[in-house]
């Protein structure tokens, strides 16, 4: 594959505005903040935006959010430009963010990286020509102990290496999505091969409130 053109070239839209399921969304979360005060929903505004306009953020859906908020353009754009959940320039269909800190290198993230090159042809902050896939080098992703991990778009894929990254790639690529978490079968967070301790279950126990005694004949309480 090859890489596609800047995503600074992308055009922007000369307008936006949220869909009606996403407008009831918009007005419900609104509706949470006391008057004066919705602007604290700047966050979720702007993550259903980014959603509807295809995992990216043109300024035209900044502007809108403004709009519906009563803020300033430049606040919403601070928040946008802030938080690197947020993606000003269009992204591939898969968006492969790849941790490379200290957890995730020491177990493999380079060859993570140089298998996601290779098999793509693209580099760091490039799109495959087709617009399938797109590579960011992102900070922690909070699943050190199953380093080292990809966040493809919302999910997580985990304990991978070289060959499992390239079956990664494969599978997206023939329109299959593989199941998230752990390339290895590691049950949630536990040691590789299972669980070391608490291996069973331990017995349930049944708490039973006893109501209070009552207070003695005479008193005020």
């Amino acid at each position: 594959m090859s890489a596609a053109p800047h995503a600074g070239q992308a055009a922007q839209p000369a307008t936006f505005a949220f869909d009606a399921a996403n407008l009831d969304r918009a007005r419900a979360i609104i509706a949470r903040y006391p008057a004066g005060r919705q602007a604290s929903a700047v966050l979720p505004l702007l993550d259903i935006a980014q959603r509807q306009a295809g995992n990216w953020l043109p300024r035209a859906a900044m502007d809108y959010v403004a709009g519906m908020l009563d803020m300033a353009p430049i606040r919403v754009y601070e928040v946008a430009t802030f938080y690197s959940m947020f993606n000003l320039q269009p992204v591939g269909a898969w968006f492969f963010q790849i941790c490379t800190t200290t957890p995730c290198w020491l177990r493999g993230s380079d060859k993570v990286v140089e298998a996601c090159q290779r098999k793509l042809g693209i580099g760091i902050g490039e799109t495959t020509a087709d617009g399938k896939f797109t590579l960011k080098e992102v900070e922690c992703l909070g699943a050190c102990v199953n380093a080292p991990i990809i966040q493809v778009n919302d999910d997580f894929y985990e304990d991978l290496d070289g060959p499992s990254t390239e079956k990664l790639i494969d599978e997206l690529a023939a329109g299959r999505v593989p199941p998230r978490g752990s390339a290895i079968g590691r049950q949630k967070s536990a040691p590789e091969g299972g669980p070391q301790v608490l291996k069973a279950m331990p017995p349930r126990y049944e708490w039973t409130l006893e109501p209070p005694p009552a207070p003695p004949a005479g008193s005020d309480d």
